[in-house]
């Protein structure tokens, strides 16, 4: 094995272990979602047992990552150009270090839905700034104005939605993994929309 083969596998150990500990679960947790012994996956994450493809690619789909992701080593795709949706005004960009994080620019130019009804809920957290105009978020019955450089965060369990007010406006948002999924299953796609759309 080269030295390069070693630091491969000692960073792929690393993440393993970094990306258990940011979903929160333990050794016994994930040992259980790729369907392995806990001891093993101890061994695995402290070097003690070599590593396997095969058992590499159920911890990857456990973690809700892939292989690639997983002994990517490379840095030479610093840039990401985003994906463009014109229907919905919006770009969207997936952040390569946790792929359940992705941002999306949109310009808006109609106000939320007043009637409650129309808002959505769904697991999440989204967290926003406003980069132009002035965004009228709301959330449940309450109203916030969010001027220009001011951001906003929020459970997305609470009905939401969000639009412009006096004018066109500009957000970047970011959402978590489940906070995407809420609006891809709504959706279709994955790039945010005013509820009721």
């Amino acid at each position: 094995m080269t030295q390069g083969d070693d630091d491969l596998d000692g960073l792929v150990r690393k993440r393993i272990r970094a990306l258990r500990v940011a979903q929160g679960w333990s050794l016994e947790e994930l040992a259980t979602r790729a369907r392995l012994s806990q001891s093993s996956l101890s061994r695995i994450e402290n070097g003690q047992r070599r590593l396997a493809l095969d058992q590499l690619v159920t911890i990857a789909r456990a973690l809700d990552t892939t292989l690639d992701q997983l002994v990517e080593t490379a840095a030479d795709d610093v840039i990401t150009s985003p994906v463009i949706d014109s229907t919905h005004g919006s770009m969207r960009w997936l952040v390569k270090a946790d792929p359940g994080i992705s941002v999306v620019r949109r310009r808006m130019t109609e106000p939320p839905p007043e009637n409650p009804a129309r808002m959505r809920a769904h697991p999440g957290r989204e967290w926003l700034v406003v980069l132009s105009g002035t965004a009228l978020l709301m959330l449940g019955h309450r109203r916030y104005r969010v001027e220009a450089n001011q951001a906003a965060e929020f459970p997305t369990m609470m009905p939401h939605a969000i639009g412009a007010e006096g004018g066109p406006c500009e957000i970047l948002g970011i959402f978590d993994r489940d906070a995407r999924r809420g609006h891809q299953s709504e959706d279709g796609d994955s790039s945010p929309r005013r509820a009721g759309r």
